[in-house]
């Protein structure tokens, strides 16, 4: 990953955020989804919407590019209802074991967070794999 400068890291801060707020994710899950430590307090959150920027730390920003590009493969897969973005994350996913996307990416860390955008984004996949983009919907 290439170094991102401190104004990239708050932009991408304040859209990642606004992206899980939008979603309806919890603080707390925000953090773990981000991989934050888990002793960090739910409250830190609020410095991101406004002008602290992402830690320059490669695993954070990593989990940041996938979950932006979930966001992308949900505006694709629903480009009109926001609210449908939303329930697809807390609705059990029958081809991910009837799981919700949420708790998956929360449970699972970034395995978890790479299994769903892999769901939604099937050119992901196919480059992932190197060939084929089995369980693609």
């Amino acid at each position: 990953m290439t170094e991102i400068s401190v104004e990239d890291r708050i932009e991408l801060a304040r859209a990642v955020v606004a992206i899980m707020d939008e979603w309806g994710v919890a603080a707390g899950d925000q953090l773990a989804i981000l991989g934050f430590p888990e002793d960090t307090p739910p409250r830190k959150l609020r410095l991101y919407r406004d002008e602290t920027p992402l830690p320059d730390d490669t695993g954070i920003l990593q989990r940041v590019e996938h979950v932006i590009h979930i966001a992308d493969a949900l505006r694709t897969t629903y480009p009109v209802s926001r609210n449908m973005r939303s329930m697809w994350m807390h609705r059990p996913v029958r081809r991910l074991r009837s799981r919700t996307p949420v708790s998956i990416m929360v449970e699972d860390g970034l395995d978890g967070i790479i299994r769903v955008r892999s769901h939604l984004d099937c050119s992901y996949m196919w480059d992932a794999t190197g060939s084929s983009a089995a369980g693609c919907r």
